[in-house]
């Protein structure tokens, strides 16, 4: 795959991220079950890169498999140009489920519990930093308040804060925003992107709405059904983002759904819209 122009490089750079021909397969019912085939990607610092696909097409297998609680039948992922070989702090991972927070815990010791863990901070360290991505997320009236009297889409903001805290070098997200009202949903996608104009992290984004595909990411990989296999690659840099009601962005939600449900049978291929 061709890496991204950046301003001012003498040659491209190197993927942070790279999934190369990753077959995935796991147990049910007595059998095995292939989740993936051959599915190859690059992701590039900053990039917002969504895996796209309907139920079933193993995005969240494979979001698993880079942070490394699966290991692939096949294939490789790199990251910095290292072998994955399990979980590790520079690959974060949330969740879709919101009820994640242990219910003793305050906002700001949710968020502080993990770093300390890490022992990357001391007890005041760890508070200090909780304490500057909890008011990141908007939360700071609540630092002291305990997840029972916060709504899904607070537990859901306090889950990222908690993520983003730990300065992960991606961060994976497994359709965090699915189980939150459409009204609440997309609040939280504006706030994600925020989020990330303002530390420009790396995002690796499992959704099955290409609205929310087209909303969040600047890359998307469309993934076909039974097992997933790589589509196609949608570049998404030249629609209006914020409308969309936009001809472009309609244009470029219909060609996502031919490509994903129309045309069976179509080889996939690198697109740029």
């Amino acid at each position: 795959m061709t890496a991204p122009v950046r301003h001012g490089d003498i040659a491209p750079a190197p993927p942070l991220l790279s999934v190369q021909g990753i077959t995935l397969e796991y147990h049910s019912a007595g059998r095995i079950v292939r989740a993936t085939q051959n599915v190859s990607f690059d992701v590039w610092e900053a990039d917002r890169f969504i895996l796209l696909g309907a139920s079933g097409c193993g995005k969240s297998t494979l979001l698993k498999a880079v942070g490394g609680f699966i290991a692939p039948r096949e294939g490789q992922i790199l990251l910095d140009g290292h072998p994955v070989h399990g979980p590790g702090p520079d690959r974060i991972v949330v969740f879709q489920e919101f009820d994640q927070l242990p219910p003793w815990k305050t906002v700001r010791e949710n968020v502080a519990f993990p770093v300390r863990v890490s022992g990357r901070l001391n007890r005041k360290e760890a508070l200090e930093r909780a304490d500057h991505y909890i008011d990141k997320v908007g939360l700071s009236r609540f630092a002291d308040a305990y997840p029972n009297a916060l709504s899904g889409g607070m537990k859901q903001r306090v889950a990222i804060a908690r993520a983003l805290a730990m300065e992960p070098r991606v961060l994976l997200m497994d359709e965090p925003f699915a189980a939150l009202d459409a009204l609440t949903r997309r609040k939280m996608q504006e706030e994600l992107l925020a989020l990330w104009e303002d530390a420009r992290f790396t995002l690796l984004f499992v959704t099955h709405s290409i609205e929310e595909a087209l909303v969040v990411g600047n890359r998307i990989a469309l993934l076909s059904p039974h097992p997933g296999r790589m589509r196609a690659e949608i570049n998404s840099h030249e629609w209006d983002l914020k409308s969309g009601g936009s001809p472009q962005f309609q244009a470029a939600a219909n060609r996502i759904h031919r490509l994903l449900f129309e045309d069976a049978d179509a080889v996939g291929g690198a697109v740029d819209e």
